[in-house]
């Protein structure tokens, strides 16, 4: 049927088509993976790549993330300098450091965690991000120690925490070094808790493993955005282990704030305002001021009401 229609076309309205075609320039439509709409990439990104059509919230980059949710005007990045290397040389299909190579030249970024600190709505705030496309926002020796920066910068100034979590879990190529990173991170959370700083923890469609296991779930208060997939393990692994099918909508958002496993869902346009007044709440100016003692062999710290870690 093609080959009789373009028999019988003319050819000025061959040239004609394929002119315009090839006026049209790539990256304009994107698709939702939900609802399938076809959207037009300069809207979804004024609705903050959220779908108009069915609210499907579509995973961002790690920059894209903060420039939503940092005021404009102050920001300085921590640890951006840092970089990983193969310390064991390893090798599955490639080579882990064409890997890193291929995962920086796609992504832009030295790893996959950046963290900035900055204002939200004229509050002073540490801020980081993973970067899912950067080998699938593993954790590996770079994010483990950015983030423990990020920590030191609060400690250091007195500041809340909010880290926007996405990834697949430790990075398999670092080995023990990468899960090393669950008990570092941990670590450096508790000593916010000690000095009573907040630690918020915002779940973004995916959060597994290792990462879900450690400085996903040990916010002062765990958010997350809607329908978001939150677990250690996959469903297919569950599934197959306790051979029984698994409740409607497992491992989603709303599952796990059915359960009491987080503490609350906000869209991410409330995100900034929500997480901003959240802050001024659990830290408000007058209680900065306070010094906070080093707890000495059989003291106890006073914990103070509204938030805690460890549900």
């Amino acid at each position: 049927m093609s080959k009789w229609i373009d028999n019988i076309l003319p050819s000025i309205m061959k040239t004609e088509t394929t002119a315009k075609s090839r006026s049209v320039p790539e990256g304009i439509w994107n698709k939702c993976p939900k609802c399938e709409a076809v959207l037009y990439n300069e809207n979804l990104r004024d609705n903050q790549e959220v779908c108009p059509k069915c609210d499907h919230h579509l995973r961002i980059s790690a920059r894209r993330r903060l420039e939503l949710f940092l005021d404009a005007d102050v920001q300085s990045e921590i640890g951006a300098d840092i970089e990983p290397t193969d310390i064991l040389k390893f090798k599955d299909l490639k080579k882990y450091k064409d890997r890193l190579a291929a995962a920086a030249k796609s992504t832009g970024e030295k790893d996959a965690l950046v963290v900035k600190e900055g204002r939200v709505n004229g509050r002073a705030v540490v801020v980081a991000a993973f970067e899912f496309g950067f080998i699938g926002g593993s954790m590996g020796s770079v994010v483990g120690e950015k983030f423990t920066m990020a920590v030191n910068r609060c400690l250091e100034k007195r500041l809340p925490f909010v880290c926007f979590a996405t990834s697949g879990g430790a990075r398999m190529q670092e080995a023990l070094v990468s899960l090393m990173q669950m008990a570092k991170t941990a670590a450096a959370l508790e000593r916010m808790k000690q000095q009573r700083l907040p630690y918020f923890s915002v779940l973004v469609d995916p959060v597994y493993g290792g990462v879900s296991a450690s400085l996903a779930m040990l916010g002062d208060i765990n958010i997350a955005e809607p329908r978001a997939y939150i677990c250690f393990a996959g469903q297919d692994v569950i599934r197959q282990t306790v051979r029984e099918k698994l409740p409607e909508g497992f491992q989603r958002a709303e599952f796990l704030l059915e359960h009491g496993a987080i503490d609350m869902i906000v869209h991410r346009h409330d995100m900034k305002a929500r997480i901003s007044s959240l802050i001024g709440k659990l830290l408000p100016d007058q209680l900065q001021s306070i010094p906070v003692l080093t707890p000495r062999e059989g003291q106890v710290m006073p914990r103070r009401s509204g938030f805690s870690r460890g549900k």
